[in-house]
């Protein structure tokens, strides 16, 4: 599942490996939205349980009205939430890069068979496989064998991260980096990808990435409150955003990794984007962005694809095209039904628990509401000896494309997730480890002559294997 920008990296361990299943119980048969006490029963049951200090819920019919239902904390000295509540959409934002590109490919500017190369500087050198190129298309579908975050990224600043990513930074890492499969050849969602496609339509269309989504997106649709540059108006009716145990944090800038989740917007504004998407037939943005919407690979889950960069879940004949968002203080979600000409706009001022279930059940009411999730234990760490943690040293595979490797660090043990930060683990007993700072758990296991065979990962209410496939 796409989600939050940058957390805790593990975190985010399981995105590309966990989607929301739709119940095939669930037809195409138009479902009725509930009625407005009813939405606002269940935003005001997730703040009075501390899973958001705030929820924006907004609701396009049918017919092409708008119903907005809001509750909770906006943040000291700001105004009350509603349809104008200014958020920021973190990951949504990869569909406005992919808008953009769609309408390019659309006006014959651009091919989604361009190499990504042609668009960058001649000191750059974007990595080939297997004689196979990068293409725009590669970045939009998630399978250009980039990784999720570059490894040269360490902020100066962890409560604003991605504010001293250069581009110059950025240029180096795809350079110097080496693809370990071709390109177009599995789903990985990646940060950096999308990121560089917003950075090389930027560059074909000679305009900043601001510009370019204002004049071919934000303008056409009268999207008036809809910026990466805060507005004074916008600033005033910013809901502050909250971190995992309610403080108040910094908003976040992101001006190399802007096609990836730079935007700040409203939900009035945000239906106005679920509207046009739904309704080709209005004009030629409008088809573009159909266009967009057309499945094109596997997103790593079952009866699940991606358009370019919309996440699309199929099951039957019914039909949810997505995506959500996240920064340090906001979760967000946006999910239409096409069939239906339905929509659904989910903000939130917290960058805790997120807000997919809520879009997700209002749209199709078979996927349930997530519970609230049990707080974690406390555990206490042991000391281990340390030819006792090398045994559990090694590369563990959890799925074809995204592995777990093991080290061993002056005493101590770590581990890495493919293409993410390095997490150390605590031992709790000999074979049980954990993290602190994310619910997250690993548990080595043994065969009968006592050889660490395999890893099991516990996180997000999944145990989930992974054999020990090499020495890191």
């Amino acid at each position: 599942m796409p989600n939050a920008m940058m957390r805790t990296p593990l975190a985010l361990l399981l995105a590309t490996l966990v989607v929301p299943l739709v119940s095939p119980r669930v037809a195409n048969a138009q479902q009725a939205f509930p009625a407005d006490s009813a939405v606002l029963s269940i935003i005001k049951q997730r703040v009075e349980e501390k899973r958001s200090a705030g929820i924006v819920v907004g609701i396009l019919e049918p017919d092409g009205r708008t119903r907005i239902v809001a509750f909770g904390d906006p943040g000291v000295g700001q105004p009350p939430l509603d349809g104008n509540t200014v958020f920021e959409i973190g990951s949504i934002s990869k569909v406005f890069t992919a808008t953009v590109l769609a309408e390019l490919v659309k006006e014959g500017k651009v091919k989604l068979e361009d190499p990504v190369q042609k668009y960058l500087p001649s000191s750059v050198h974007l990595p080939t496989r297997s004689e196979k190129q990068i293409t725009l298309g590669n970045l939009s579908e998630q399978n250009s064998g980039l990784p999720r975050m570059p490894t040269n990224f360490h902020p100066a600043d962890a409560a604003n991260p991605y504010a001293d990513y250069s581009v110059q930074q950025m240029y180096d890492f795809v350079s110097g980096y080496q693809l370990t499969r071709d390109p177009g050849a599995l789903f990985e969602y990646s940060n950096l990808g999308v990121s560089l496609l917003g950075h090389a339509l930027s560059l074909s269309t000679g305009q900043s990435y601001e510009q370019m989504e204002r004049k071919r997106v934000w303008e056409p649709l009268k999207m008036t409150n809809t910026a990466i540059t805060l507005t004074p108006w916008m600033r005033q009716h910013l809901a502050l955003g909250h971190g995992d145990k309610g403080e108040v944090v910094s908003n976040w800038d992101l001006p190399t990794f802007a096609g990836a989740g730079a935007i700040r917007s409203t939900t009035v504004d945000m239906l106005k984007f679920a509207a046009a998407n739904l309704h080709p037939e209005r004009g030629k943005l409008e088809e573009a962005m159909a266009f967009a919407h057309e499945a094109r690979a596997s997103a790593g889950g079952p009866n699940t694809s991606i358009g370019l960069n919309w996440i699309i879940q199929h099951t039957g004949m019914n039909t949810i095209v997505w995506h959500n968002g996240g920064t340090g203080g906001y979760r967000t979600f946006l999910g239409l039904d096409p069939s239906n000409k339905t929509a659904v706009v989910v903000m939130t001022n917290s960058g805790g628990a997120g807000a997919d279930d809520i879009g997700m059940h209002l749209l199709n009411p078979a996927i349930p509401l997530t519970p609230k999730p049990v707080p974690p234990r406390q555990r206490t760490a042991i000391e281990l000896p340390a030819d006792v943690l090398a045994r559990y040293v090694g590369v563990y595979q959890l799925a074809p494309q995204f592995a777990l490797t093991i080290t061993l660090t002056d005493g101590a043990l770590y581990a890495q997730a493919t293409g993410q930060g390095t997490n150390r683990l605590w031992p709790e007993t000999e074979l049980d480890f954990f993290l602190k700072g994310v619910d997250a758990q690993v548990t080595f296991v043994r065969d009968a002559q006592g050889v660490v065979t395999q890893l099991v990962l516990h996180q997000n209410g999944q145990n989930l294997p992974a054999k020990k496939t090499a020495a890191p």
